[in-house]
């Protein structure tokens, strides 16, 4: 072969590797699973929530959104692994609002800042919230409890960890009513809950659904819900509100984000399905039966949501000396 017919063999060559390697970076998004982060345990709210979504997205764009449980120090693990996972959009993170808002103003080295290290896609769900006691306890309504939690001060409660919401709603009971608890931290929510269950720890606040059926199985008492109005899951469970404690009221949200640097059209693409998921009639249904509200958002909404919280946290931390 000629020195000319090797050079252009060689840029015959070339050309092909080219356009097909531009071909597969052209290739519409996903084009292989997508990798869920969940900093948080199986079967918590935030889990049972993304699992639903995540279900409907592997429907709706062809490839399988696989949920990944990296629970630990209340979700500080997961983060810091979220926020070095490459931002191709083949990484993205399922997250609750306590992970964003609380975690990163009590722990100087969390390892992740929340508003520079990820960017917000979507809200996925509010969590509704109940306060949950073992059944052994001998109080039955709120105001039982109260009093007998200033007859028994230092009554153990349980919690995701140092930093969660389970530790920041009994932090904002505790200050409403005059009480004293001791905080038992877990590694998660879970684990909480199981003791709270068998009677290592004897309450917590508790998102919804875990407790509804150990609830109804007399395993667990549910004494109040954190919403201002009751809620149709469990109509016959009166808030926190209505039996004395006026005003108190808790939630969370569930929120899905990507590491900085993601692709705005991946974002845009990813948004719509979410968007599109809660909006399902049977997604929407399930999600109602959990004791959630659904809620889909703009990823700018979701921004807007995060900076107004990590502020107020940032305040409610300070005000009630929350250290690890």
């Amino acid at each position: 072969m000629s020195l000319t017919s090797r050079i252009a063999a060689a840029l015959i060559s070339l050309f092909t590797l080219v356009a097909g390697g531009t071909a597969t970076a052209q290739q519409p998004y996903p084009s292989r699973q997508v990798h869920i982060i969940e900093p948080l345990a199986a079967a918590s709210a935030v889990d049972v929530v993304a699992r639903l979504i995540a279900d409907r997205l592997s429907q709706d764009l062809g490839q399988s959104f696989y949920v990944d449980n990296q629970p630990g120090a209340a979700g500080l693990l997961g983060m810091r692994a979220g926020a070095k996972s490459a931002p191709d959009g083949y990484t993205i993170m399922a997250v609750n609002d306590a992970i964003l808002t609380v975690l990163p103003n009590m722990h100087a080295d969390s390892g992740y800042d929340p508003r520079k290290d990820f960017v917000p896609i979507s809200l996925l769900a509010k969590l509704r919230w109940v306060l949950v006691v073992n059944p052994a306890l001998p109080v039955n309504n709120v105001q039982e409890f109260i009093a007998y939690v200033k007859a028994h001060p230092g009554l153990d409660y349980g919690s995701g960890g140092v930093g969660s919401a389970q530790q920041i709603a009994m932090e904002m009971f505790m200050r409403a009513t005059g009480t004293q608890l001791t905080h038992v931290p877990y590694r998660g929510v879970i684990q909480a809950y199981t003791d709270v269950i068998s009677g290592h720890v004897q309450a917590m606040f508790i998102a919804l659904p875990a407790p509804v059926k150990m609830y109804e199985t007399g395993q667990v008492k549910i004494l109040g819900i954190t919403e201002l109005q009751r809620l149709p899951s469990l109509p016959k469970v009166q808030t926190v509100d209505e039996q004395g404690v006026k005003g108190f009221e808790f939630s969370t949200w569930a929120a899905m984000l990507a590491p900085s640097g993601t692709p705005r059209p991946v974002i845009d693409k990813l948004n719509a399905a979410i968007k599109k998921a809660i909006a399902d009639p049977d997604v929407n249904q399930k999600l109602v039966e959990f004791g959630d509200a659904p809620v889909g958002s703009s990823p700018e909404e979701l921004g807007a949501q995060i900076d107004k919280d990590y502020v107020a946290m940032a305040a409610l931390i300070k005000a009630a000396n929350i250290h690890e």
